[in-house]
């Protein structure tokens, strides 16, 4: 007599970002014979932010992603995908490549090191006066401290009110379109945390014993780009027997008796159901929220979920050949920069990546060809957002014409342009209402909110992922207390300034 099999507990993801994959891929690695995973995602494609776009050979990264992280399993869910390769270089497509972690900030028409640095060429390019300057608001912000009320205090009390005028106000507002007064200091908290001019002096002395993620030296990257590892994420996924489905965006939440019983999402002009036993979402919150029935929301969570605040980008890349590069190194070679933060004000133009310095392998020319991606930030719908391809490729060809980053008669080989809604959390408008909303999500407890958008919380990639391994720990464990899901990210030690589309 055959024993019958045990049914399986449904799981719904919905995302194919970073946290649903890494959920439902660890899922179906533990306990296979007890989870049934679908995952659904709007688009189509995985990834979410840290995809990878095919444009004729040409590979263009959508914000920038070093792979590096504090976490051992993190490192060791990449190694699992896609190797690093070794001191002996193989022939393999998938694996990661270790890369030189060069970044710098465009500042008054000079390069300064990203994080800045106590070397000659730092001071040489600030000048005497501004460096005699820049140390008395050093000095002075060490002597009085203020109480951390808005993200503008927080960077004057690390590195002094003349340093910040310098290399974040400016580049910081054009990130989200408000004067640094006007945005938490919740955001630096998590963003900058351990960064600041005393850890500068530490790490330039030899004295630094952990190092923070700003001042790594070399980063892992997949060959192809981080949609590569995620690409390879999605297969073994599916491999395992999980379901993936596309152009599914979850529009309606069934809650019943205090649990979520089933969402519904519009699959090609019809609403499809899936009834499961628990949800992992990585949707935006605000769109979370809206789609309870309206009944089990209370009003005022519904206004909080609403306001909460997004800053979307574009990317426009752009191909050209390399003798177009105005600025170049001493020897005449290509940029060594994967960012340039262009701090200047008279342009909208808030980074720029040399895709070529990624990965030799993102450009299908290396040899001839540099490919740019020239990143804006704005608003979904604005006036920016609302340009066409062509203006919006014109615009970034005149704003790297007007740093002098490529000569005046460059014409691009090629160009396209991606845009990318609610990419960055913000922190203002009703953020600082937001324990309300968690505190209404925790009433679920088959609902485990994960990754950047699913807790509005700007997080890097490896962090996304950890609250996939958290949400995960949660279900095999039948454990309903999230209190660890949503303290993932609290290490202080961690987090970069600027460098957040990962």
């Amino acid at each position: 007599m055959s024993t019958p099999k045990t049914q399986k507990e449904t799981v719904v993801i919905i995302g194919a970002g970073p946290a649903g994959l890494t959920a439902g891929l660890e899922l179906l690695r533990t306990a296979p014979e007890k989870y049934s995973v679908t995952i659904l995602e709007e688009s189509n494609a995985v990834g979410g932010i840290s995809k990878t776009v095919n444009i004729n050979g040409n590979r263009m990264d959508m914000g920038g992603h070093r792979f590096f992280s504090k976490s051992d399993r993190v490192n060791a869910f990449w190694e699992s995908l896609c190797p690093l390769q070794r001191e002996t270089p193989t022939e393999r497509e998938n694996e990661m490549l270790l890369r030189k972690r060069v970044s710098r900030i465009f500042y008054n028409g000079k390069f300064f090191a990203y994080p800045i640095t106590l070397k000659p060429q730092t001071f040489r390019n600030l000048g005497l006066a501004h460096t005699v300057k820049a140390g008395c608001g050093y000095l002075a912000a060490v002597c009085r401290k203020r109480e951390e009320t808005t993200l503008e205090i927080f960077y004057i009390n690390r590195f002094g009110k003349p340093l910040y005028q310098m290399f974040f106000e400016d580049y910081t507002e054009k990130l989200w379109g408000r004067h640094p007064k006007e945005i938490s200091a919740d955001w630096g908290a998590q963003r900058v945390k351990g960064v600041s001019v005393k850890e500068v002096l530490k790490n330039a002395l030899g004295k630094k014993k952990s190092a923070e993620t700003s001042l790594i030296a070399q980063f892992k990257y997949p060959k192809h780009g981080p949609g590569q590892l995620w690409e390879t994420a999605a297969a073994e996924f599916t491999r395992r027997g999980g379901e993936l489905h596309f152009g599914a965006r979850v529009c309606f939440v069934q809650a019943e008796n205090g649990r979520i019983t089933g969402v519904v999402a519009e699959e090609n002009g019809e609403k499809v159901p899936y009834a499961c036993d628990a949800v992992l979402s990585s949707m935006p919150l605000c769109d979370l929220i809206a789609a309870f029935p309206e009944n089990t929301v209370p009003e005022t969570v519904q206004n909080i979920a609403a306001g909460l605040p997004y800053r979307d980008f574009v990317t426009v890349g752009l191909l050209f050949q390399k003798q177009d590069l105005q600025k170049t190194q001493a020897d005449g070679t290509l940029l060594p920069d994967c960012w340039i933060y262009v701090q200047e004000r008279e342009v909208r133009l808030g980074r720029v990546q040399i895709f070529n310095n990624w990965s030799p392998y993102m450009v299908k020319d290396c040899a001839h060809t540099v490919f740019i991606g020239a990143e804006y930030f704005c608003r979904e719908g604005d006036t920016f957002w609302a340009r066409s391809d062509t203006e919006l490729a014109d615009a970034a060809k005149r704003d790297l014409q007007a740093i002098g980053l490529i000569s005046s008669a460059a014409v691009p080989l090629d160009a396209h342009c991606e845009r990318v809604k609610k990419a960055y959390p913000a922190y203002f408008d009703t953020y600082s209402d937001l324990p309300k909303v968690v505190e209404f999500l925790n009433g679920f407890p088959n609902l485990y909110c994960i990754g950047r958008n699913g807790q509005h919380r700007y997080n890097n990639m490896d962090h996304s992922m950890c609250t996939a391994f958290e949400a995960v720990r949660c279900i095999l464990e039948n454990d309903a207390d999230k209190s660890a899901l949503w303290a993932v990210n609290s290490d202080k030690e961690y987090h970069e300034t600027k460098e957040g589309v990962s």
